[in-house]
């Protein structure tokens, strides 16, 4: 899950129990999976493969897990076809969200998704209503703890293609376009830098406080769409104390 591509969101996924772990496992090999069906089994040429076996390593997926992920989307597609979808709505608070999956059943995940924003005070809207809010970003996190030297580490990811460096608490964040992704990846690689995190995302334009009733319901509605297999991202503009 990402909501604005804050530490918060990822320290979430670390702490993860191991149900929630199980169910990142099965998401990420599923989008290993797509990604060799449709780009092949090298990297170097599909970037989609690429940040899906990034994903993997951020999230410590045991290797046997990554290669039947391979074999199988190299193997003969007698599994389930998947379809792509994305689907935008409103959350709590006047929040907005996009939500990415990956489904064997449209109908079944329509209803889903749809009953996920009505539970938990949202709404499904029509298609482009929030992602204009949005823009598509190569988004990198480097935790403090692993390399601390600030001015080194902006000088060569703008060097590299970087559009903006902020340095949190306990990380450093790095916003680019997204065809500077292999570039900086590259780079940190050279440098032996760490990523704690590396995507391409979703960044919001702006961000909306949600609080209160409102912030509980959001969790609420966050936590079901981690907990529903055809869901693989999801995006939104909000922004939660971590008390709350």
């Amino acid at each position: 899950m990402s909501g604005h591509s804050k530490w918060a969101n990822i320290k979430r996924k670390k702490g993860a129990n191991d149900a929630i772990r199980g169910k990142i496992t099965t998401k990420i090999g599923r989008e290993i999976t797509i990604a060799v069906r449709m780009g092949g089994a090298d990297p170097t040429g599909n970037m989609r493969l690429k940040l899906a076996l990034t994903k993997a390593k951020a999230n410590n997926i045991p290797k046997d897990n990554i290669k039947r992920a391979i074999d199988k989307g190299m193997g003969a597609s007698g599994d389930s076809n998947y379809e792509e979808m994305t689907y935008e709505g409103y959350g709590p608070g006047g929040s907005a969200l996009i939500v990415n999956v990956l489904t064997d059943n449209k109908n079944r995940t329509a209803a889903d998704v749809r009953h996920i924003f009505s539970k938990y005070g949202g709404s499904l809207g029509a298609t482009g209503c929030v992602g204009w809010m949005f823009k598509k970003k190569a988004v990198f996190v480097v935790e403090k703890e692993t390399f601390d030297d600030e001015d080194a580490l902006m000088e060569l990811v703008l060097d590299a293609g970087a559009e903006d460096f902020v340095a949190e608490d306990d990380v450093f964040e790095i916003t680019a376009d997204p065809e500077a992704f292999d570039d900086i990846l590259q780079a940190l690689g050279d440098k032996g830098i760490e990523t704690a995190s590396a995507e391409i995302t979703m960044v919001p334009d702006n961000t909306v406080k949600v609080e209160g009733a409102n912030a509980t319901n959001m969790q609420k509605m966050l936590d079901a769409f981690d907990d529903n297999d055809d869901v693989q991202d999801v995006y939104g503009n909000y922004e939660m104390d971590e008390e709350e």
